[in-house]
């Protein structure tokens, strides 16, 4: 069964030869005080703009997702529904209050909906992902700037959550203390298994965040690749191209074969999201024919009950993936 259920990367960045001999050239026995910093200095120079100091890492996204929820001022989180599920999950974990905008029938959040919402919710902080799981829509700097001063004037943070930000266009927005971005190198950098999440605001957001860190964050394996890769940003930089034609690719078969019969969500992410009847069809098909989609629970994930969301593969297996979608699509020519 070909996995497309889980938004990871197709493939890996580095040679199973650089792998070994990164794995190698450990000394497992020895603490590694400088590692830490090292990679928070090749991330800061790979995507400039910031520096180390205003940046911190944890075991993925979800450790500082749990962090943000023990630090963040009391009150409310508030975020989208649907979202990233992980958000609500770590908030149940440690009490904190969380409340929801919820989408509209056609999964959009209307700007004004959303500023209602906090004028009703007063949240400590409001977080969701951009671009959008599960929609795959990106939100702009003016619909986030006028969350980001909603929640300045109440005396709390937007947290802007980028896993998929690396297939899309980066946000022009000045990092203020009360604006938090995460990253993660589980999408477009092929690394779900090392568990590297990255955090980046201002220095004094940044240090309130780091006064629970542990004394060594992440594990000398996971930092050490991690470290190559920002080291080596040409032959990275190559990779996450690649990352970024497969997507363009799962999104032009969709659109070639089933456009005029299944709603096709835009998406500038390495999925894409489908709905209506036709939908749960041709994801019970290729279920059948080896390939995992995510389907949606029609009692608890609504209003998602008739989606399906696919996650990119590789150019092999998007080879197959082509040939059965075009398959139900002759099956169920609407002009028969």
């Amino acid at each position: 069964m070909i996995k497309m259920d889980k938004n990871e990367s197709a493939g890996t960045p580095l040679s199973p030869e650089t792998y070994f001999e990164i794995l190698n050239a450990q000394d497992y026995n020895f603490y590694h005080d400088d590692d830490y910093d090292r990679f928070r200095t090749a991330y800061a120079n790979y995507f400039g703009g910031f520096t180390k100091d205003q940046v911190c890492a944890a075991n993925g996204s979800d450790e500082l997702i749990q962090k943000l929820m023990f630090i963040m001022p009391e009150g409310p989180c508030l975020t989208l529904n649907p979202d990233f599920f992980m958000y609500q999950a770590f908030a149940e974990q440690v009490g904190r209050p969380i409340e929801f905008v919820d989408a509209t029938t056609d999964l959009q959040f209307p700007i004004d909906a959303v500023l209602t919402r906090i004028d009703e919710v007063k949240p400590s902080f409001f977080i969701l992902s951009n671009p959008h799981n599960p929609t795959g829509q990106r939100f702009d700097e003016t619909y986030l700037l006028q969350i980001a001063d909603k929640m300045k004037a109440l005396g709390g943070y937007l947290v802007i959550d980028e896993a998929y930000i690396d297939f899309s266009t980066p946000l022009d927005i000045t990092l203020e203390d009360h604006i938090v971005v995460m990253h993660t190198l589980s999408k477009a950098f092929g690394l779900a298994g090392l568990r590297v999440g990255v955090l980046i605001g201002t220095e004094p957001t940044i240090d309130r965040v780091r006064r629970i860190e542990h004394p060594y964050p992440l594990n000398i394996l996971s930092l050490r690749i991690a470290t190559y890769l920002f080291e080596h940003p040409d032959s990275t930089k190559v990779f996450v191209a690649q990352q970024r034609d497969l997507s363009d690719r799962l999104k032009n078969i969709f659109s070639r074969y089933v456009g005029d019969k299944i709603k096709l969500y835009p998406s500038e992410t390495n999925f894409i999201l489908t709905a209506g009847s036709y939908a749960v069809s041709l994801g019970e098909y290729v279920y059948d024919h080896g390939f995992k989609p995510r389907f949606y629970d029609p009692i608890t994930e609504q209003p998602m009950s008739d989606c399906v969301r696919y996650s990119i593969a590789t150019e092999e297996d998007l080879d197959r993936f082509e040939s059965i979608v075009k398959e139900w699509s002759e099956q169920h020519d609407l002009s028969n």
